[in-house]
């Protein structure tokens, strides 16, 4: 790696480099998004209350954005700190079968981990070659809508392809005359995240049936994505089934639609631990309008059963044991 004028940075340059990356990527997790209102706010009160009010009014006109394929900017997706943060780990994305231009697909993504980090860098931002890798195909990684609702937070984040995970949004990707468009949803979501952590395999998919139906509805060819090291970036307070924290999270997310998850690693900065995202073969879904229970629980079985082809072809080369195996919740 070079420094601007083309001296090679130093080991502990890179380091530092590298975690300072991840750490203003975790910021804008945690903090970014209140920090972003309190400014608008104290706009508000100050003498730019006009530019708020006007902000405001901007905002209302341009609500259903993230909603229709969100505004990225190519410049953002190739800013050079994701590189920084891939290296960080490292992050790496794995093709595993080839993806015709022509259709539109939707990327299951498993496990959810704590904040997503396989999906965000893969498919947020180009510091592991998605567009070489898949070319013709433009990503977009669905989120909470409530994100959505905060001034200015919402506008970084749809820079980088980040889309609101409503139907609506969903059904927009993937309902594109021509092809070439993929949604990735982290399939687990937040009650997933809240069983992050280093060595898990149990996967809450089991009774997950919305993204199989709208892959029929929409003949979107379905694809399994497992991303290895997901969940060993994090480890979280102790919170089983049953216990008072756990009963506490769960009434939250219930709630609030929020994963409170209490993680640390070397504090806020995640562990080391290498994270490989392997994209498998489409599984070809015929439109179905309107698909009936039947067909989309037989869907859903058939995913499944790729899903878990896909890890046990790839675990050994990412140091999981034979006998270790997916936990279908």
């Amino acid at each position: 790696m070079l420094r601007p004028g083309g001296c090679p940075l130093g080991p502990a340059l890179r380091r530092r480099l590298q975690a300072a990356a991840v750490l203003q990527w975790v910021f804008s997790f945690v903090g970014l998004g209140p920090l972003c209102l309190a400014l608008w706010a104290l706009m508000l009160v100050s003498r730019a209350w006009l530019v708020a009010l006007a902000y405001v009014a901007w905002l209302s006109w341009d609500r259903e954005t993230p909603r229709t394929g969100g505004r990225r900017a190519a410049w953002v997706r190739n800013w050079p700190v994701w590189t920084h943060f891939r290296d960080y780990f490292p992050i790496s994305l794995v093709k595993t079968a080839e993806l015709c231009p022509s259709r539109n697909y939707l990327f299951a993504f498993h496990p959810h981990g704590v904040l997503v980090a396989g999906a965000f860098t893969n498919f947020c931002t180009e510091a592991t070659g998605f567009s070489r890798l898949f070319p013709g195909l433009r990503p977009h990684l669905l989120m909470l809508p409530c994100w959505f609702h905060i001034p200015l937070f919402r506008d970084y984040i749809m820079t980088a392809g980040l889309v609101s995970s409503d139907k609506a949004s969903a059904a927009h990707v993937l309902g594109q005359a021509g092809g070439g468009q993929v949604a990735v949803i982290a399939v687990g979501g937040s009650a997933e995240a809240l069983e992050a952590r280093p060595s898990a395999l149990t996967l809450r998919l089991r009774d997950r049936m919305g993204f199989v139906k709208l892959a029929l509805e929409y003949g979107a060819s379905l694809v399994p994505v497992f991303s290895f090291g997901e969940n060993d970036l994090y480890d979280q307070a102790p919170n089983p089934r049953g216990s008072g924290l756990r009963r506490v999270q769960d009434w939250l997310l219930r709630r609030l639609g929020l994963a409170f998850a209490l993680f640390h690693a070397h504090g806020l900065l995640p562990f080391r631990t290498p994270v490989t995202t392997v994209v498998g073969a489409p599984l070809p879904v015929p439109q179905t309008t309107h698909p009936s229970r039947a067909q989309v629980a037989s869907l859903h079985q058939t995913y499944v059963a790729a899903l878990i082809r896909l890890f046990e072809e790839h675990k050994g080369r990412y140091g999981i044991p034979p006998d270790r195996h997916l936990v279908i919740d």
